[in-house]
């Protein structure tokens, strides 16, 4: 299930939530997240990234970025550098994401005041990304094999600005999956017209808040449907405690300047 940020995300509410203690695995439901899981999102890409962060008070930071995504089989590699403000110009995010069941993702942040490069240990990825209300963990992928899928028990299908969408529960198989995500389940809300998770809501393990994901822009760029502003929301009950808005401008795919040198630890610290 894709939810990282590099291009599409990925790819996250009135419904009751599940809350059984056990969720068998529904093979129609896991042909559906097969579906999402398989559907084209693009190689080689470049775009323009806003990054607008709201505290409880209203109050907004504003930052700007550059991403660049590419495919290598099916691994996924990704790069975003900080471009303003000036206290995070050039930090710079790398991200190595395997689809090997054996191997752990990469990732690592450099970070320019220091000039180090800081590796992203897998208990730390939980965490949030740059004061944001994504975590490291949001910005990979998660695999198939580590989650069970069962449609939502009270409403297994509903709307999403007017289009039909499957509600299916995911459910970590493991702990250690759990524990390096941060969630104990998630509830996704996906298209029928086009396997794209529009809605999604996460609930952290070890909070008493909710996560809310939310895709409000989806365009289709060169024939790929592609996000282009997703809000996400953490909630303690009904009151918002922070707030991150993401949009993307200037999309391109099959960038022929985008290559392997992009996402290596050198191309990091060198900056945008």
């Amino acid at each position: 299930m894709r939810t990282c940020i590099s291009i599409t995300l990925l790819s996250v509410l009135a419904l009751a939530v599940f809350t059984g203690p056990a969720m068998a695995d529904d093979p129609k439901a896991r042909a559906i997240m097969e579906k999402v899981d398989a559907r084209e999102d693009g190689d080689r890409s470049v775009s323009d990234m806003r990054m607008v962060l709201i505290n409880k008070q209203g109050k907004e930071r504003v930052r700007s970025l550059r991403s660049y995504g590419m495919d290598r089989g099916d691994d996924h590699f990704s790069l975003m550098f900080f471009l303003a403000p000036a206290d995070v110009a050039a930090t710079g995010f790398l991200t190595h994401d395997y689809d090997t069941p054996e191997k752990e993702d990469d990732q690592w942040l450099y970070l320019p005041a220091l000039n180090k490069t800081k590796r992203i240990a897998a208990g730390d990825k939980s965490g949030s990304f740059m004061g944001s209300d994504f975590s490291y963990s949001d910005l990979t992928s998660r695999r198939l094999e580590d989650y069970d899928y069962a449609f939502h028990d009270k409403q297994p299908e509903t709307e999403v600005y007017g289009k039909k969408v499957w509600v299916i529960n995911v459910l970590p198989r493991g702990e250690k999956t759990s524990r390096e995500t941060g969630y104990k389940r998630t509830i996704a809300f996906v298209r029928q017209d086009n396997h794209v998770i529009i809605r999604a809501i996460y609930f952290p393990r070890n909070a008493n808040t909710t996560k809310y994901y939310d895709v409000k822009k989806l365009e289709l760029i060169d024939g790929i449907w592609t996000d282009t502003e997703i809000h996400m929301t953490t909630k303690k009950g009904k009151q918002t405690v922070h707030k991150t808005i993401l949009t993307f401008d200037n999309v391109k795919y099959n960038q022929d300047s985008v290559n392997e040198n992009f996402f290596t630890i050198r191309r990091l610290e060198k900056g945008p």
